[in-house]
């Protein structure tokens, strides 16, 4: 699947949006890829994640266990997990940190992916990694669907990515006249409460 490919996937199902948004991260954006217009989609979805699952084995081979974190992290790792034919599992916020709840656990031997599916800053890649460290599987890399830093994302693992898409993002003190005009929408889940 080449970037072309990807990107079209995203466009045709109308989750290429364009406006003033605030990132997960707190950046800001005059693009916003609003994944859950892909993911409400399986056949679009399975598309993605094969071909996601076969970047991750070339790149780290065998996967038993695929960790995710929630909210936007679920569909994608559990669909990839599918064609690796690995568990699929998630971390969850308890009082603002991602944890292993439900019984989750990463057994000893496990050979273990992290997969998001959009990453900008990777914060939520770097936490979903440290709050598993003491598990006793091993955490071999990350992967994600759009790496939207085009590979300047600190992650301290290795990352697979469907696409890398460079996409200009801004501190929030710093978004350029054009985009300050606009008034802004947050459309991601990271700070959700129940």
């Amino acid at each position: 699947m080449t970037d072309d490919d990807v990107l079209a996937e995203f466009r045709d199902a109308g989750a290429l949006l364009e406006g003033h948004f605030i990132l997960s991260s707190g950046r800001r954006s005059a693009v916003f890829l609003q994944k859950m217009f892909v993911f409400q989609d399986p056949v679009r979805t399975e598309r993605l994640c094969k071909a996601l699952a076969a970047k991750i084995e070339a790149q780290f081979g065998q996967i038993d266990y695929v960790v995710s974190p929630a909210v936007g992290g679920i569909v994608p790792g559990y669909e990839t997990a599918r064609h690796l034919k690995a568990k699929a599992v998630f971390v969850e916020r308890e009082g603002g940190v991602f944890k292993l709840r439900r019984g989750f656990t990463l057994p000893a031997g496990a050979r273990c992916i992290i997969i998001e599916d959009i990453i900008t800053t990777g914060l939520s890649l770097r936490e979903c990694r440290d709050s598993v460290l003491g598990e006793p599987g091993t955490i071999l890399g990350a992967a994600c669907l759009i790496d939207r830093s085009a590979g300047r994302a600190e992650l301290g693992m290795k990352l697979v990515s469907l696409m890398e898409f460079d996409v200009p993002d801004y501190a929030p003190e710093g978004v350029p006249p054009e985009l300050a005009a606009i008034p802004p929408i947050k459309p991601g889940s990271r700070g959700l409460t129940a």
